[in-house]
C-alpha cells in the first residue's frame, strides 16, 4: 500500500475517531457532536388538533420577517411495556401510541436569543382559518448535551390547547 492511501486511511481514521465526541473544557465529560434545530417548534393537543389541517407561522425581528414551512406531524405518547422481571438487568419497555395531538416544527436560520413576533395562523383541510395569534416570543438557547458542553441552537416552542389558546412553552 502506497504511503499516499496509508495517510489518507489514517486521516480519514482520525475523523471518524474525532466526530465520536469531546471533551467539555478539560473536565472530562464527554460531549457529542449533536446538534439541535434552530427555529420553533409547535405542539397542538387534541381534541383541537382534529381540525387542523395546516400551520403557517411568520417570524419577524430587526424589521425583516420569515415565513418557513411547518410540515405537521401526528404527536404520540409513551405508553410502558411490561418488564422481562424484577431483576436490576431485567429488561423494560415502552411503545409509541397515537395521542390524538399534532406537532411541528418551522426551521428558521438566523434566529436570535432576543425576542421576536410570531404571527401563527392554522387553517382547517378545506383552508378556512380557525386561528390567527400574534406572540413575543424569546427563543433560548439549547444545550443538547447539557451546560457542560456548549450552546446548541436557539428554540421556542407554541402550544395549542385542546381548546384553542396559543400560549409560549419555555
Amino acid at each position: 500500500m502506497g504511503s499516499y492511501v496509508k495517510g489518507a486511511l489514517l486521516a480519514a481514521g482520525l475523523a471518524v475517531l474525532t466526530a465520536c465526541g469531546s471533551d467539555s473544557a478539560g473536565t472530562g465529560k464527554p460531549c457529542t457532536l449533536i446538534g439541535t434545530r434552530e427555529g420553533i417548534g409547535l405542539d397542538i393537543a387534541a381534541p383541537y388538533a382534529a381540525k387542523v389541517g395546516e400551520a403557517t407561522m411568520k417570524i419577524c425581528w430587526n424589521g425583516a420577517c420569515r415565513e418557513p414551512k411547518v410540515q405537521l406531524m401526528d404527536s404520540t405518547t409513551a405508553v410502558p411495556e411490561p418488564c422481562t422481571g424484577d431483576a436490576p438487568d431485567d429488561v423494560c419497555g415502552a411503545s409509541a401510541s397515537p395521542d390524538g395531538g399534532r406537532t411541528g416544527f418551522a426551521d428558521v436560520t438566523g434566529l436570535p436569543t432576543s425576542p421576536v413576533q410570531v404571527t401563527l395562523t392554522l387553517r382547517d383541510a378545506s383552508g378556512e382559518r380557525l386561528l390567527a395569534k400574534r406572540l413575543d416570543v424569546t427563543p433560548h438557547a439549547t444545550y443538547p448535551n447539557g451546560k457542560d458542553c456548549g450552546k446548541g441552537a436557539p428554540q421556542a416552542k407554541l402550544a395549542v390547547t385542546g381548546d384553542g389558546r396559543v400560549t409560549v412553552r419555555s
